[in-house]
């Protein structure tokens, strides 16, 4: 701890009190006028190529760390300068700060490169992306841009490819996406479509190249495992928040179609890594990105209750995948999308239907269900780790899904009648009705869960018919008795003690069996 605070934080911490001690004393020499405009930009520039040759003195006595903070020191002065003889003195133009910013950054980059040195690598990262930052003219100029980003992030794929320093990629695509992002926000038009669109495309394929140039050795693999994955991510959902940017309120279906096609992108790219590197943690990343563009796209084509159609289609396909490959990641995903489309159908598509039974909402409930059946049923066949845990919540998703569903065609029976009432004493006779048919409903469906239940000699699903059935009995005992007329009040109460002592019987039948065996 000693050797680090000593030997680098102070050292660190001197250089920034140098640049700031400097800046002091250029702030009093220029308040006093003792030196001219010109005058300073050479004295920042001398100070700077100064400190870089000074610095190779420290390095070729074996302090090398020392000597790479004098380096730094010296780009930043070489930098600054240049900035300042462009932007706060107009002594030179744009064209000739810039290519000598270039200069500056390419020295950087090779001296990193030669010294085996990745911090000054990554200085010079920071020196070239910060360039178009301290040159802006408030000027709309994509190309140039554009293309100095882009040659400025194949440098450095081919020197982290070169050097296996996989902590700079992130660094340059990160810089990379928040240029681009602040020059879109502030001179993107539709007009530009097509051009920003290759370029966005470019810069995606650049990095995903990356995965494939860049081979870690088998001892760092776990280490920059994680960093692996994060560019993989942070690459693709900048390049789909970029077509998000350019395509949603003009180009909708183009969107959904590039959507698409990046999903399709992805499952090659992780195929061909699997194939060149034999890295499966990569496949899966790119496996699990391409299922979430695909389900992306679906809201972005669809609308209303085909999102909710598309996205079980989806969910039912992803099982059949699973059953094939025996892959969990797939498995995983089909949950996924099959509770997007439940949390939509619930929330957002259960609206009332004039038509009952033979209507799209009951359809797209028993097309959820059948998605949900079908999770149970391969649970209980592949029989994986925690498949009881699955096959348990898929198969209370499914009755729920199926008691809902049925309970909402009993209210859109109701609702025209409630309307067409002519008075409130016949408003009063619909209620009842309604009450009393959700209470009939819940006891048939609790009784059929009971037989069913002892049938298969599920414990589950009996379990499931005593809550209905308790649900139920609460509500004939605290809400019917108070609501329903006398016939209704009867026939709940008659219904559900026949009902309950059928259930009774059932299990003292199967208690007395298994005491004989």
């Amino acid at each position: 701890m000693e050797s680090v605070i000593g030997g680098q934080w102070l050292n660190r911490l001197g250089v920034v009190a140098v640049l700031v001690g400097l800046s002091y004393f250029l702030k009093l020499a220029i308040d006093n006028n003792w030196i001219g405009p010109a005058s300073r930009i050479l004295i920042g520039l001398a100070a700077g190529i100064g400190l870089l040759f000074w610095s190779e003195r420290f390095r070729r006595r074996g302090f090398a760390a020392f000597s790479y903070s004098l380096k730094a020191l010296g780009f930043g002065a070489l930098y600054l300068s240049l900035w300042a003889g462009f932007q706060l003195y107009h002594l030179v133009s744009a064209a000739v700060a810039f290519v000598a910013m270039v200069l500056v950054t390419l020295t950087a980059a090779a001296m990193s490169i030669v010294l085996d040195s990745e911090l000054l690598a990554a200085f010079a990262l920071v020196g070239g992306f910060l360039t178009p930052v301290l040159l802006s003219t408030n000027e709309n100029r994509e190309v140039s841009l554009l293309s100095y980003l882009l040659l400025l992030d194949v440098g450095a794929v081919w020197v982290v490819a070169a050097k296996r320093w996989i902590r700079l990629l992130p660094g340059a695509l990160g810089s990379t996406l928040l240029l681009s992002a602040a020059w879109a926000f502030t001179y993107y038009s539709d007009t530009q479509l097509a051009t920003t669109f290759l370029f966005a495309t470019v810069f995606f394929l650049v990095f995903a190249a990356a995965q494939f140039l860049v081979t870690t050795l088998p001892e760092q693999r776990d280490r920059w495992a994680v960093l692996e994955r994060v560019v993989i991510v942070l690459n693709a959902a900048g390049y789909f928040l970029a077509l998000l940017g350019m395509m949603a309120v003009l180009h909708r279906h183009l969107l959904a179609f590039t959507t698409c096609a990046l999903g399709v992108g992805c499952l090659l790219l992780g195929r061909m890594l699997l194939l060149k590197t034999s890295r499966s943690d990569l496949e899966i990343t790119y496996l699990i990105l391409a299922l979430a563009f695909f389900t992306l796209a679906v809201p972005i084509q669809f609308d209303n209750r085909w999102i909710t159609c598309v996205w079980g289609l989806e969910a039912a396909l992803l099982l059949g995948f699973w059953r094939r490959t025996n892959r969990v990641v797939l498995r995983d995903a089909a949950a996924a999308v099959l509770a997007l489309s439940i949390f939509r159908l619930v929330l957002l598509d259960s609206t009332r239907e004039a038509t009952l039974l033979f209507n799209p909402r009951f359809g797209l409930y028993l097309l959820t269900i059948a998605v949900t059946a079908l999770l149970a049923y391969f649970s209980i066949r592949v029989k994986f780790t925690g498949w009881l845990a699955w096959a348990a919540a898929a198969l209370v998703v499914f009755n729920a899904l199926l008691l809902v569903a049925l309970s909402l065609e009993v209210h859109d029976y109701f609702v025209p009648l409630l309307r067409s009432a002519a008075s409130p004493f016949e408003r009063r006779s619909v209620e009842i009705a309604e009450a009393f048919s959700y209470s009939a409903l819940w006891m048939l469906y609790g009784a059929a869960l009971m037989l069913v239940g002892f049938w298969k000699r599920q414990t589950l699903i009996r379990w499931l018919a005593i809550v209905l059935l308790a649900i139920t009995a609460i509500k004939v005992f605290f809400v019917d008795v108070t609501l329903l007329q006398r016939g209704y009040r009867i026939a709940s109460f008659i219904a559900l003690g026949m009902i309950l002592l059928a259930v009774s019987f059932f299990y003292q039948r199967a208690r007395f069996s298994a005491e004989r065996l």
